[in-house]
């Protein structure tokens, strides 16, 4: 028998294995004080890819499958690093220490009142002048059984942008091969502190570039929500949906509703608001999906909140491709303690004192059907 022909034919008919998830890095620029940033591609088996870069563990991009498996980035971001060392809306980064808002620029512990950066108006937005979003974060990439990691560290110094306490933070993102990007974000701390961390994307399951968001269905497991007084500031109340331009109990589209005029979407001009996640340990708290391309993302949590937000202040932004976001053409949801926690004591506390442990877990999920 003449194997030089019969060994070609057996591959061919032996099936071929999904490929392994990777993880690779390549250099991405300089910060203005010198400082090396790398950019990190991970990519799970069945093709998915998430960009994410040391500086401000930036989720760059994000690739998922419509349902006929085309892939599409669904963050809006920059082609290049020097967009994101300037002013921009928060593009898929780290918020910290606090994520959301402070009232006053200042909150008390035991007794102690601490004045942060106000860096909104008289408030605090978003960790400050120079948050978590803005520092060079030390990377780790790992490989998995199940797909891929990246481990963030970084150490703010106590007193950064007015914050009592050393806090130690890591934040990994890991990549699995079921299309789901997990954010596990840890924190201790040497002295008592506040710590609300969250990841800032704004997604278009359409695409990036694709348009409005509007006809995107949003369904948000909650009944209730924080109001907030006319600087965005919660009121320290817990109010029912029921009834009101809020209520995504069951699937609405995001545009359906978003011109009423109500005092909620008044102040927020469009939603810009906390909902209650009822129960404890990793949930479901929302999913929306694009009906056009199918893609589905839900999302999964331990945290108590997650803030609605759909680009009401984009203006002109000039992002990837060429391509030019306005207002309503993303939505966030921002998984978190509820805004201005420090100083709503009926809230979840924000505090972590040294000995313990701050950890919270964040699933996007991503389908399509």
């Amino acid at each position: 028998m003449n194997l030089r022909f019969l060994i070609p034919t057996l591959c061919l008919a032996m099936p071929i294995a999904n490929p392994a998830a990777t993880i690779t890095s390549e250099p991405w620029g300089e910060t203005s004080n010198g400082g090396n940033v790398r950019l990190f591609t991970l990519r799970n088996s069945g093709g998915m890819e998430a960009r994410i870069m040391n500086y401000g563990g930036i989720l760059v991009s994000l690739t998922a499958p419509d349902k006929e498996g085309k892939m599409a980035d669904v963050v809006l971001g920059f082609d290049t690093l020097a967009p994101y060392l300037e002013k921009n809306p928060f593009f898929g980064c780290i918020t910290g220490r606090y994520a959301n808002r402070i009232g006053g620029a200042a909150f008390s512990i035991d007794g102690t009142e601490y004045k942060v950066t106000a860096n909104s108006g008289e408030n605090h937005i978003h960790g400050g002048k120079v948050g978590f979003d803005k520092q060079l974060w030390q990377a780790t990439p790992r490989e998995l059984s199940d797909g891929v990691s990246l481990e963030l560290r970084y150490t703010s110094a106590a007193g950064e942008e007015g914050f009592p306490g050393k806090l130690d933070c890591t934040v990994t993102y890991t990549l699995n091969n079921q299309n789901e990007l997990v954010l596990d974000y840890k924190a201790e701390t040497d002295a008592p502190t506040v710590v609300n961390l969250t990841n800032h994307s704004y997604f278009n399951l359409g695409g990036e570039g694709s348009g409005t968001i509007l006809d995107h269905e949003l369904q948000v497991n909650a009944t209730t929500f924080t109001p907030t007084d006319d600087k965005l500031i919660t009121t320290g109340e817990i109010a029912p949906v029921a009834d009101t331009p809020l209520d995504f109990i069951t699937a609405h589209r995001i545009g359906e509703r978003i011109e009423v005029d109500c005092k909620p979407l008044i102040q927020g001009q469009g939603y810009d608001h906390n909902f209650v996640v009822p129960g404890t340990g990793l949930r479901s708290a929302a999913t929306a999906r694009d009906p056009a391309s199918g893609r589905t993302l839900e999302v999964l949590t331990t945290e108590p909140g997650i803030q609605l937000y759909t680009a009401n202040h984009l203006k002109g932004v000039a992002g990837k491709d060429g391509h030019v976001y306005e207002a309503r053409h993303a939505f966030c949801l921002e998984t978190q303690h509820y805004p201005d926690s420090p100083n709503k004591p009926k809230f979840p506390s924000a505090v972590l004192r040294p000995g313990q442990t701050y950890h919270t877990t964040t699933v996007l999920r991503f389908s399509a059907h």
